[in-house]
């Protein structure tokens, strides 16, 4: 099986130069790199050592479970058909899926990457106009499909080609009415096929998977605090990715480590700041 690309970024510099390559790309940070590209309902069933004969049904199980009740929590009641939207709302309310959420900003996938790692963590990165060019041959019968014949938002799709299908495939989009966290997040999803292994895994034996697929992996402890000072200056927290009360509440764990007048460890004066020549130590702090 051939090796998809990796890199290796040491500071917030070499991050920028690193994305100058990968144009129409698709990202996902991950807080430890040695993380494949797995589904949440993939980790849970394997966790649970659910025997693999039942996931397609127990999967279908539990999305009927949601849409049987969701209705009475909900204003905007997704179209019965319309398979993409049904499992982008589980995913937006934390139900375990077979989506994988990507974003189309490499900074927002660097700010989940790190803003709780604290080991080597990394961004993947997944190349959108050659994974939608794919052409998908079947294991079984040989027959050929193209990957515009699968994606999730064509009707039907979904029970034939993933609930049910034996294809080792993987494509990524987002579903047609989008929810306010997805536009937030510049989001888009990537979709397996099959769930019995890792994103990753299946693209590793695609025909050039390094064309197709890569991890940008950077060194938390060093890179951390640069990196999130810097997303942090260009508004990328919780707070503006989780749109609503929540959201912001969580950006305050952020807050407790930054402030724009010293370094919260060292009680160093940031750049462009002078000290109160009254105060024995920091600047007072009101803010």
């Amino acid at each position: 099986m051939a090796e998809y690309l990796t890199k290796h970024a040491k500071d917030w510099t070499a991050f920028q130069e690193i994305l100058g390559g990968f144009r129409g790309w698709a990202f996902r940070g991950q807080e430890d790199e040695t993380w494949p590209l797995d589904s949440s309902i993939a980790r849970i069933l394997r966790n649970s050592a659910v025997n693999t004969k039942i996931w397609s049904l127990q999967e279908d199980r539990i999305n009927r479970i949601f849409r049987r009740k969701a209705h009475l929590f909900l204003t905007h009641i997704p179209p019965e058909d319309d398979d993409f939207q049904w499992l982008a709302l589980m995913q937006h309310h934390g139900a375990p899926t077979r989506l994988l959420d990507f974003t189309w900003s490499p900074y927002v996938a660097a700010f989940f990457a790190l803003e709780k790692a604290r080991g080597p963590a990394a961004v993947w990165a997944m190349c959108a106009p050659k994974m939608w060019g794919q052409q998908h041959v079947h294991p079984e019968t040989g027959e050929t499909t193209p990957t515009s014949e699968l994606f999730l938002r064509t009707p039907g799709n979904y029970r034939r080609w993933y609930l049910n299908g034996t294809l080792p495939f993987v494509v990524l989009g987002e579903p047609v009415v989008m929810n306010q966290r997805l536009v937030a997040q510049a989001g888009t999803f990537v979709v397996p096929g099959v769930i019995d292994r890792p994103v990753d895994t299946i693209i590793g034996a695609y025909a050039h998977p390094e064309r197709l697929l890569a991890k940008i992996i950077i060194d938390t402890k060093p890179a951390r605090d640069e990196f999130m000072t810097s997303l942090y200056m260009m508004n990328i927290t919780n707070a503006s990715l989780f749109p609503g009360l929540d959201g912001m509440a969580h950006s305050l764990a952020y807050e407790l480590e930054y402030h724009w007048q010293y370094n919260t460890r060292t009680l160093a004066i940031n750049p462009g700041f002078l000290e109160d020549p009254n105060s024995p130590g920091v600047l007072d702090v009101d803010e």
